[in-house]
């Protein structure tokens, strides 16, 4: 596989899907190709089908298009998943996965299964946007497209200081600011910008947290009722882990929420030395060496002891190594 347009020959109808939670990656690389399906291949019916998406992300093109509930039942030509290492991660969209007559994996992620007929996975680019930008024609890149993968771009690479940012991203970060793009003002309110609330939650995160393995790793929990003072919600929550990923002296991040089932998301962050998406898949999650995560039953303090003990596994292992 080499772009999309090839592989839209002869298909009539295509369902995009993202993971469960979408974030600015997730939603920027899948309005960025129902765009330029839209665009450049009118003749196809096509349809993106993804949980709520954030406010802040809904300036962009053809965001009130998406399909917040599967109640259609159809099968389409084509069903092209993005940002999403497994079936598992794609809700209720997962019947339009597996009633397709063909189906494309598009994603970054090292824990990723191959589970599409296609797959087009590169754990090394800094985002799936960044891998659509591949696969589609650069005259083809609209100004509204260009929107939407800087956006995931941007997210998923923490506005380019993340160690996934590349030469490559940035050139194509260039091209995308040539098409016209108010690219500050996307950075300021989509990345930046934050309520009063979560910036109270911060505090709070802050707060509660803990240091471990004499400082190495840093850890903090936020409950259901915390999340209901500040009234906010998960997706409000985005941020707190790189933020304690920054602490001097620390290896890595430990960031836990409750869910309303009761079980903890949890977040990790590495600064180099740990491998955090081994952590993770050990957990049934996954993600990239420096940013991945899972959900966990049980303590939240029992919990992080736990991969606490994984990190430091590792840590002396390539202390023995070194």
């Amino acid at each position: 596989m080499k772009d999309l347009a090839s592989q839209l020959k002869q298909v009539k109808t295509v369902a995009i899907a993202g993971h469960v939670k979408p974030d600015g990656d997730c939603v920027g690389s899948c309005l960025a190709t129902y765009n330029y399906i839209a665009a450049w291949f009118p003749q196809i019916e096509v349809d993106l089908y993804l949980e709520p998406i954030p406010n802040i992300f809904k300036f962009l093109k053809n965001a009130d298009k998406i399909c917040h509930c599967c109640e259609r039942n159809q099968a389409y030509d084509l069903c092209i998943v993005q940002d999403c290492g497994d079936t598992g991660r794609l809700g209720g969209a997962v019947k339009y996965f597996d009633t397709a007559r063909k189906t494309i994996c598009i994603d970054h992620h090292i824990s990723n299964a191959s589970f599409a007929d296609e797959n087009y996975i590169f754990p090394e680019a800094s985002s799936t946007s960044e891998l659509i930008f591949d696969l589609i024609e650069e005259e083809r890149i609209t100004p509204e497209i260009a929107e939407c993968i800087y956006v995931g771009m941007i997210h998923d690479t923490g506005v380019f200081q993340y160690s996934s940012t590349s030469s490559k991203t940035m050139r194509a970060a260039g091209i995308l600011m040539d098409k016209g793009i108010d690219f500050s003002k996307i950075v300021d309110e989509t990345f930046f910008a934050k309520t009063y609330g979560q910036n109270k939650i911060l505090g709070q995160a802050l707060l509660n947290s803990e240091l471990y393995l004499e400082g190495q790793v840093i850890a903090t929990v936020i409950t259901q009722e915390e999340m209901a003072r500040y009234q906010v919600k998960a997706r409000h929550l985005e941020g707190i882990v790189s933020q304690l990923r920054v602490t001097k002296g620390v290896e890595a991040a430990i960031f836990l929420y409750e869910n309303e089932d009761g079980a903890w998301k949890v977040s990790m962050r590495s600064n180099g030395r740990v491998d955090v998406a081994r952590i993770a898949m050990n957990h049934g999650g996954g993600g990239h060496v420096r940013a991945a995560g899972a959900t966990l039953e049980g303590a939240p303090k029992e919990r992080i002891g736990e991969i606490c003990e994984e990190i430091k596994e590792q840590l002396q292992a390539q202390a023995l190594e070194g």
